[in-house]
């Protein structure tokens, strides 16, 4: 890949890989590897996969949780979402070096489907790393760093906006605060840099290589985009801060990204 994490064809390239799991992480992959085979097992399960700073190479032991996305033959029903909360249950216990793990649960109809195609199929393809099973990656497409590719990954902040603010104001403690202040941080960023996705012609997860990125087309802003990416590694219970975040970055940022891309498909 490229500097702009793209392959030789311009397409954006798949992001992690098992190799560059650090070594102190290891040992949870490989757990998380088995337990979910145990688990959910080969009836289920159609493959699972790591996403984030583990496979990326860049976690910090104590800091940085641990992310799935496991795929299913069918919708997940009740007993899988309680099989994940189990499994992620048993991979915090174990290993003080991840703070958390999160399993996401999908089917692979959901993920093959033409709504998906370029939101969750984008996900799978290039910011995801196989763990278990066949690769879903094979049947979808490869993809670049298209307008079309912006809208359907974040075009609906303007929705999340609400729940935000609601959450924020059910917040009773610091620990509640820090939870949402990271989701909101990291989602801010994300949201900034695939906003300026097609202009700059590539990818990239990294957060404050985001922020940077968005201050050169959008400098007025930059300090406030630098405030999301430092909150999105290093939570916050500042309330002054998150409410930044959400009613006045984030309605900025909704509504230039609404005029800019169009919004996201709605879901059913």
């Amino acid at each position: 890949m490229n500097e702009q994490g793209l392959d030789p064809d311009g397409t954006i390239a798949r992001e992690g890989a098992l190799d560059r799991v650090p070594a102190p992480f290891v040992p949870v992959v490989d757990a998380a590897r088995a337990q979910i085979t145990e688990a959910i097992g080969r009836t289920r399960l159609h493959s699972a996969y790591l996403y984030g700073s583990i496979p990326r190479g860049t976690a910090t032991p104590g800091v940085s949780d641990l992310d799935l996305q496991l795929v299913l033959h069918d919708e997940p029903t009740e007993a899988d979402r309680a099989d994940a909360k189990a499994i992620e249950a048993a991979l915090d216990r174990a290993f003080p070096q991840i703070d958390g793990a999160g399993i996401l649960l999908t089917s692979t109809r959901a993920l093959l489907s033409d709504l998906e195609r370029h939101d969750g199929g984008f996900f799978i393809t290039c910011l995801c790393t196989p763990l278990l099973g066949p690769d879903l990656a094979e049947q979808l497409p490869r993809y670049r760093p298209t307008a079309l590719l912006a809208r359907e990954t974040n075009g609906d902040l303007a929705r999340v906006l609400p729940h935000w603010r609601a959450k924020a104001a059910e917040a009773t403690t610091d620990a509640h605060r820090r939870t949402l202040s990271r989701l909101v941080g990291r989602r801010i960023v994300r949201t900034g840099f695939t906003l300026i996705m097609p202009r700059w012609g590539g990818w990239t997860s990294d957060l404050d290589q985001s922020a940077e990125l968005f201050g050169r087309y959008y400098p007025e802003r930059v300090e406030q985009m630098r405030v999301a990416a430092s909150i999105g590694r290093t939570p916050s219970p500042d309330q002054a801060v998150l409410g930044m975040l959400i009613n006045d970055l984030g309605p900025w940022l909704a509504a230039e990204y609404t005029a800019v891309h169009g919004e996201k498909a709605p879901r059913p």
